[in-house]
């Protein structure tokens, strides 16, 4: 494999990367009268039964956090808010409920809970038997659909690492049928949820985040319209704009995702930060791991060719290409620079830590006319 690497001099940000999700993390019991600005970002809600597997999907997929590690980790017997919105590009809230907790109990404010919530995902064992984790889901999917109908329900089946094949799509066939029946049984057929099957030991876990977070984000298809425009006017066959931190992808094109292209991406933006904080940072360990001059290139032995790219400080665009394309590199660069020019222009880069994302500026609504006279 042939890697090539460059990294300008590194600024101030490496903190937030080299650290994970440092933000703040608040491990309290729900308080109705928080008002601290925090309080008021939308809202991901972990839902589940005790040792569903919730608390290390959080920590997998927002804290850096080895697969094994999670084995060590003690159940969670309080709501746990984490606030990632200061190293990510997502600007949420993620709530860990314990499966113990009764949060249907009277004194308990659904309301508050449910009303600020902009996805709840409920997580169920695969490896166990999940007849009482599919009551658990209706009963609650049911409820905050009252207080709230616009919520994006969720449903990840998960820990399916260790079932077959076979036995992985016939468990979420059954889960499928069930919970479906029981909402059409209460008179809910309106009220949708999506499936998907997911285990912290391989990417599956990362994916399925991708889809919940793209459904939050209100730009979305003006996103996956600019990289149609870019990889057509490129010769790329696949682009990915990734969240760098979570490896959550917010964005790709039109194309069909294949799951080995989206591992190979993922590995490259370790990759990239991995090898720039062993030999990009200062003496001092001062400088940042990603930044405005990032770039990397891996070529592969089977003639294909992985471009990485900075975005935004918290954003890079991976591509995939042949490695004949690439030969048309000033080409593909002067199109990076129109798409990412027109990124910015989507997104005002100063109101990173308001809303939900970034809010759009006057300029969001570009025709496309212009979009494809810069590329």
């Amino acid at each position: 494999m042939n890697i090539q690497f460059e990294e300008a001099t590194l600024s101030s940000s490496y903190s937030l990367l080299g650290s994970g999700f440092g933000s703040e993390e608040l491990d309290q019991d729900l308080d109705p009268e928080d008002s601290s600005p925090s309080s008021s970002r939308p809202r991901i809600l972990l839902m589940g039964l005790r040792r569903s597997g919730k608390s290390s999907i959080q920590k997998v997929v927002f804290h850096k956090m080895s697969p094994n590690e999670t084995l060590f980790l003690e159940s969670t017997n309080k709501i746990y808010k984490d606030d990632i919105s200061s190293s990510s590009f997502v600007n949420f809230q993620i709530w860990d409920f314990p499966g113990q907790v009764d949060f249907f109990d009277p004194t308990f404010d659904s309301e508050m809970i449910f009303k600020g919530t902009g996805a709840l995902i409920f997580v169920i064992d695969a490896q166990d038997d999940y007849m009482e984790a599919l009551g658990r889901l209706h009963l609650t999917v049911s409820r905050a659909y009252k207080v709230n109908p616009h919520i994006n329900f969720e449903v990840f089946i998960h820990k399916v690492d260790g079932l077959s094949d076979e036995h992985k799509i016939e468990t979420q066939r059954d889960v499928h049928q069930r919970a479906n029946d029981d909402l059409a049984d209460a008179g809910l057929e309106k009220l949708h949820l999506s499936f998907y099957l997911t285990s912290i030991y391989d990417h599956s876990i990362f994916e399925a985040f991708s889809k919940v977070v793209q459904k939050l984000i209100p730009q979305l298809p003006v996103l996956e319209n600019l990289l149609n425009i870019f990889i057509s006017h490129s010769g790329i066959e696949k682009a990915f704009l990734f969240d760098v931190v979570s490896k959550i992808y917010i964005a790709t094109d039109s194309s069909p995702v294949d799951m080995q292209s989206y591992e190979l991406c993922c590995d490259m933006i370790d990759v990239v930060v991995d090898v720039s904080c062993i030999y990009g940072l200062m003496e001092d360990g001062g400088g940042c791991a990603y930044d405005s001059e990032s770039l990397a290139i891996i070529k592969l032995n089977n003639t294909t060719v992985l471009y990485l790219k900075e975005v935004t400080r918290f954003l890079a665009l991976v591509c995939i290409l042949r490695e004949e394309s690439f030969e048309r590199k000033g080409l593909i660069d002067y199109n990076f620079h129109c798409f990412r020019k027109a990124i910015h222009e989507v997104f005002e880069v100063g109101s990173l830590f308001e809303g939900s994302v970034w809010r759009p500026t006057s300029s969001s609504g570009i025709k496309q006319k212009e979009l494809l006279n810069g590329f």
